[in-house]
């Protein structure tokens, strides 16, 4: 991989975090005001639009995109992706942007702890104290037993345990299918899914609203249509580190947006935890 190529991947990384945070600001604005899994389902169907679109141009089509020898785990992975997209996005409405993400962080500790019992990886001491330093961190922001506990703060951590599982099954999709094969069963069966149980609670949505929803859809498509980006030209190794700013890029839009409040507990404990997760990085990266 060259430099010129890594310091793209690097770009694109940063620009795929700046969008995906505007599209939480967005989804935190709108499930304000209506029900979450509707906004979730009517997202969904413009993502499902993405990956079809996205098929139908490479070569032997839908057919050749949908081809894959474990469907039962595909369609887990897409379920499984979009209620974690619900229960995040209900954590935004709970809880703010800033303290939600600065706890949904930890997802990369989780999916090196787990690592080991799903796919037989091999975790040595030095990550597994990188990953009982960071869990220090999500106490530190969680503070149980020093203020009056908040269950809501339950809400991202759930998100970040069940995204770390879908990181986990989408890498063990991966040895027998391709990542195309692996986005168009996302994006379907995540519709799917989401049309199922989303129809029951829709509400009318004014003409403002509207707009922001159609640019959400947008932004969806786009900060996919990066990530594909980054990687083609980058090695995940070398920009995943990046993928970090997007709880700078989320907590800004929190503060200065919505008038959330940074305490200096949820600071100290998302520090912690970024750090324990880029050493984790750096360490499977080393191990490689």
């Amino acid at each position: 991989m060259s430099q010129s190529n890594t310091r793209l991947g690097v770009l694109l990384m940063i620009a795929t975090t700046f969008v995906f945070a505007a599209q939480d600001g967005i989804s935190r604005h709108l499930a304000g005001e209506y029900n979450v899994l509707m906004i979730v389902m009517i997202r969904y169907w413009f993502f499902a639009a993405f990956v079809i679109s996205l098929a139908v141009r490479k070569a032997g089509g839908i057919a050749a995109a949908a081809a894959t020898r474990q469907p039962a785990l595909q369609i887990f992975r897409g379920v499984l992706l979009a209620g974690e997209i619900c229960v995040m996005v209900a954590a935004f409405v709970a809880l703010g942007l800033v303290e939600s993400h600065a706890i949904f962080t930890s997802y990369p500790l989780l999916i090196a702890a787990l690592s080991g019992p799903i796919l037989g990886e091999r975790v040595g001491w030095r990550r597994w104290t990188a990953i009982a330093v960071g869990f220090v961190g999500v106490l530190v922001i969680l503070q149980p037993g020093i203020t009056v506990f908040s269950p809501a703060a339950l809400i991202p951590l759930t998100a970040a345990l069940m995204f770390a599982l879908y990181g986990l099954l989408t890498r063990y999709a991966a040895r027998l299918d391709t990542t195309a094969t692996s986005f168009f069963w996302t994006g379907t069966t995540g519709a799917v899914a989401m049309t199922t149980v989303g129809l029951w609670f829709w509400e009318p949505m004014t003409a403002p609203d509207w707009g922001w929803m159609g640019l959400l859809c947008v932004t969806g498509a786009t900060g996919h249509w990066l990530l594909i980006r980054t990687y083609e030209v980058a090695e995940a190794s070398a920009v995943q580190p990046f993928a970090y700013l997007q709880l700078v890029f989320a907590s800004t839009i929190g503060l200065t947006v919505f008038g959330e409040r940074l305490e200096p507990n949820v600071a100290i404990g998302a520090a912690i935890v970024v750090g324990a997760g880029l050493f984790t990085l750096w360490r499977e990266r080393q191990a490689r």
